[in-house]
């Protein structure tokens, strides 16, 4: 496969959220094909009812296909993978939408595992009602570690201006105290001074760790987790060659732009880092998965049934969710074919 140009696996999402819309957005001007390869997992008939909701779209130039084994390299390929008696409901969850984002997941998983597709992008979907048709995963990210058999992954949020990192993911904040341990927080800083070099192209990344507590703790006033937990994992990634640094106090950090200084943060708990990370960077947000053996990404938005079928959904996060992961993969060569010549000498 001539990997100047890719083959990006998208999945539909929830097809009563915003997916349809913002795909159907992001792969509208058909300069894109001279770009990359799209795929969309899902249903044609679906794709094909949203297509006429969405206005200022002339022509897009479709390919139904069973399987991306089948791809057409200068069209927009639709994977049919859902039942024909699947159809959309904009604006709420039924079971057959949660049922079709399962769906349109496995098949471009296992399109993937075969190598038919070199990236995957993911669209948004609600973990709640897929739990209640028996996925038996909290989101994308638990259900890919699982099926691609990594240790250890780590959500990280990527944008022009950021780079969020989190050590707890979709778990209830009461759980947050006991999850964090110093190997805990260790194993991320690995992890994300890896993915920062080979998937950002970035030397010697410098790392800032936030706190856990208000104030940092205030000496032990308010909490000891950053004397005994946070400091001392710090202290270890230094030893091990991490760059890192702190831990930090979120709101002066994120308020005073401290951010800006560093090539990435690691935030303890989910909302600690996504909320000043959507705040930021809400329309170019990338939610991207480090520690695969495979590139996924996705945007930063959920499905958004308030504004689905209205042709009101913003397609940028998508967009730069699908051009990262093009990126990321293209970076991944890079540095393994740098590793390589070095290993030669």
């Amino acid at each position: 496969m001539n990997k100047s140009k890719l083959v990006v696996g998208i999945t539909q999402g929830d097809s009563n959220g915003i997916g349809y819309e913002v795909i159907i957005k992001s792969l509208a001007d058909a300069r894109i094909l001279d770009s990359f390869t799209p795929v969309v997992y899902g249903s044609s008939k679906i794709f094909g009812f949203y297509r006429k909701l969405v206005h200022n779209i002339e022509q897009m130039d479709t390919h139904v296909i069973a399987s991306a084994k089948d791809v057409h390299l200068k069209r927009i390929n639709i994977v049919n993978c859902l039942p024909d008696h699947f159809y959309a409901e904009p604006g709420q969850s039924t079971p057959d939408s949660a049922k079709a984002a399962i769906m349109s997941l496995e098949a471009a998983v296992q399109d993937l595992k075969e190598g038919y597709i070199d990236v995957l992008v993911t669209a948004p979907i609600n973990k709640r009602a897929m739990t209640a048709e028996g996925f038996g995963y909290t989101g994308h990210t638990e259900y890919l570690q699982k099926v691609f058999g990594a240790d250890d992954i780590a959500m990280i949020m990527v944008s022009s201006q950021l780079k969020v990192g989190v050590v707890t993911g979709h778990i209830p904040l009461k759980n947050v105290p006991s999850a964090l341990t110093k190997e805990a927080i260790l194993r991320k800083l690995v992890l994300m001074k890896e993915s920062l070099e080979r998937d950002f192209g970035i030397r010697s990344p410098k790392i800032a760790v936030l706190g856990l507590n208000p104030h940092c703790g205030d000496g032990g006033l308010l909490g000891d987790e950053e004397q005994n937990i946070i400091l001392p994992a710090v202290q270890e990634a230094n030893a091990r060659g991490i760059m890192a640094f702190g831990p930090y106090s979120p709101d002066g950090y994120f308020g005073l732009g401290n951010y800006e200084r560093f090539d990435a943060t690691l935030a303890m708990y989910h909302d600690q880092g996504l909320a000043p990370f959507k705040a930021i960077a809400f329309s170019d947000g990338v939610n991207y998965t480090a520690g695969l053996p495979i590139v996924r990404t996705s945007p930063d938005h959920g499905t958004a049934y308030d504004m689905a079928g209205r042709d009101e959904a913003d397609p940028r996060s998508m967009m730069h969710a699908i051009y990262t992961a093009i990126d990321i993969f293209n970076s991944r060569l890079a540095h393994d074919e740098l590793m390589q010549k070095r290993l030669k000498r």
